[in-house]
């Protein structure tokens, strides 16, 4: 008898419906490890901004990681109280705030960094080091076509038919 959790297979078959499971699987079990740091995804996502792109203006960093500016700044508050990020007034706009990085921040970064290497190993633990590699590969490829643009328009869904009866 199969499992109740078994997965459809029609859906399986389907790389957007393994894609889904998948991430959504990833970002479960990186959120849990972050939270027992009493830490979100997000306070990752700012560390690692301002860690790799240099110092940003509030507004441009919840630009940059497509967040509501009033959640951003909520994020930078927090991390600000832990001593992991520093912010000043712009000196071009003294109306905007900058935030920068401070280097308890980065140490913070690089160990949620290994925490989230830990949830990618036992995800991808069934695949060599080659597999891994390519797998990534091809993610890179398909994300960086998403972020290039908004979809095409696909038109509306075509009308699957009448509902079969059960035999």
């Amino acid at each position: 008898m199969e499992s109740p959790e078994a997965a459809p297979p029609s859906l399986v078959c389907l790389t957007t419906y393994l894609l889904s499971r998948t991430g959504k699987a990833a970002r479960g079990r990186l959120t849990e490890r972050l939270a027992a740091r009493g830490l979100r995804l997000w306070h990752m996502a700012v560390l690692a901004a301002l860690t790799d792109f240099g110092p940003h203006v509030q507004r441009a960093l919840a630009t940059r990681l497509s967040v509501d500016p009033s959640d951003i700044a909520k994020v930078v508050d927090e991390l600000a109280a832990a001593g992991w990020v520093g912010r000043t007034r712009d000196p071009a706009d003294r109306r905007r705030v900058r935030v920068t990085v401070t280097p308890e921040g980065r140490t913070a970064l690089a160990a949620l960094r290994s925490d989230a290497e830990a949830v990618q190993d036992d995800l991808l633990a069934p695949l060599d080091d080659a597999e891994r590699d390519q797998l990534t590969a091809l993610l890179r490829r398909v994300f960086d076509h998403v972020q290039a643009g908004p979809a095409p328009d696909l038109g509306p869904a075509p009308d699957p038919g009448p509902n079969p009866t059960p035999g």
